[in-house]
């Protein structure tokens, strides 16, 4: 699998090159200023640099994808530093025999169960009101480095999803995924027979993730949405999650929401948390929305969550504008107490030159009812320089102050660059 996953990518590397009809990315270029102490009184100031860049090769229903990243620190390198990440690095094909997408390659997968990265293969199949979906690949290595997993057997996520719309304002899918993931062996001391310390090699299992998902929706247009999806966990033989999300937007400008989820710890099951009972939540909240006019909304939303011997509630309310937004939120019970208040705006000037932004958050909190109040500001401000549509500028600046970190100052600039040429 290894030796046709790099000689695929050499030779569409070679082929995109020569015979691609288009070219199109971005590159990006951003620094990351930071302060921290290594002990009271004495702290280190750090300038991280990061490159990234994200490149696509283009030739008809043919594309080869990469998106890597360069970074280091210009004043206190770190351990590992100059490093490379490598993200994406894969080839497609679309369309072939008029219904299939393959991919194969360092790729992205999105699953909520255990998303992330992996060097595989990737098949869609399309026809009409169905698709099928299947992968098979290894885990991506710490720090996305451009390795290959030594143990496919041990260290892989494989899975599936199937999913059809042949009943109108109807959606239906089943899934499934099984990630193992190798964990590194190590010697520990232990005690013998005769209880005298010997050192005993540690090897883990590797399985980790098995579940089976199902999902349904359905949706009447402008009027009533439900989406639901179930959760098992095939390891531990136990639901792991239900949930239900609607809404309601029949009322003029009166809209309601409700959601619902049961949910139990999830637990890799190679992990020594995995013998401990944490039990399980339920959480239900509601909300509506009240549009003023065209430009103002209200929202406020209601939650409750129950624990195993204990509740707790959460309330936000809140203004949405074409201009930013508002929001007070207000947690009680088991899980803490807080108040916080934050509000974020954000107007384009000049024809798009320019539009800076602020956000403010303020918030008082104690995470038992006998113990003290504590607060926490934060506070946001930059701006996006945009003098042609293919390159923009950001800067911002990153303000927090709390019992932890006082007066932590941050700054943050990037530059991005679009390009897209056909030869």
């Amino acid at each position: 699998m290894k030796k046709i996953i790099f000689c695929s990518i050499a030779l569409s590397l070679f082929v995109s090159l020569t015979y691609a009809q288009n070219l199109n990315g971005r590159f990006s270029s951003a620094i990351y200023s930071f302060e921290r102490y290594d002990t009271v009184d004495v702290s280190t100031t750090f300038f991280r640099a990061y490159e990234m860049l994200s490149l696509n090769l283009n030739k008809n229903n043919y594309s080869l994808r990469t998106y890597l990243n360069f970074e280091s620190d210009i004043s206190n390198p770190l351990d590992n530093d100059p490093r490379v990440r490598f993200y994406n690095l894969y080839f497609e094909a679309r369309k072939v025999l008029d219904a299939f997408t393959i991919k194969l390659g360092r790729q992205p997968i999105i699953n909520m169960v255990a998303g992330g990265l992996f060097d595989g293969i990737n098949v869609d199949y399309r026809n009409g009101d169905y698709k099928v979906t299947g992968y098979y690949g290894g885990n991506v290595p710490a720090y996305q480095k451009f390795e290959l997993t030594n143990s496919w057997n041990d260290d892989f996520i494989a899975g599936g999803r199937f999913v059809t719309t042949v009943l109108k304002d109807f959606r239906f899918g089943v899934s499934y995924i099984n990630k193992n993931f190798k964990a590194d062996e190590y010697t520990a001391t232990r005690l013998d027979e005769n209880l005298n310390p010997i050192q005993v090699l540690i090897q883990n299992k590797s399985n980790q993730y098995q579940f089976a998902s199902a999902e349904a929706s359905y949706e009447m247009p402008k009027t009533f949405t439900i989406d639901t999806r179930y959760d098992y966990d095939l390891n531990f033989m136990q639901t792991s999650k239900f949930e239900v999300y609607g809404t309601y937007d029949q009322l003029d400008k009166l809209g309601f929401n409700v959601y619902y989820n049961y949910r139990s710890p999830k637990i890799r099951y190679n992990s020594i948390f995995a013998v401990f009972d944490y039990g399980n939540t339920q959480e239900v909240e509601g909300g509506l929305s009240y549009k003023l006019d065209k430009i103002f909304t209200l929202s406020g939303k209601v939650a409750n969550v129950t624990y195993t011997d204990e509740n707790s509630q959460r309330i936000t309310a809140g203004v949405i504008s074409n201009y930013g937004s508002i929001t007070y939120r207000k947690n009680l019970g088991y899980a803490g107490e807080m108040d916080a208040i934050s509000l974020y705006t954000a107007y384009t000037l000049l024809e798009g030159l320019l539009t800076p932004s602020l956000g403010l958050s303020y918030t008082n909190y104690k995470l038992s009812d006998d113990a003290e109040t504590d607060n926490l500001t934060t506070l946001l401000a930059g701006c996006n320089i945009r003098p042609f549509r293919t390159l923009s500028l950001d800067i911002q600046g990153q303000y927090l102050n709390n019992k932890i970190y006082k007066d932590d100052v941050r700054l943050f600039a990037k530059l991005n660059y679009w390009f897209n040429t056909n030869f």
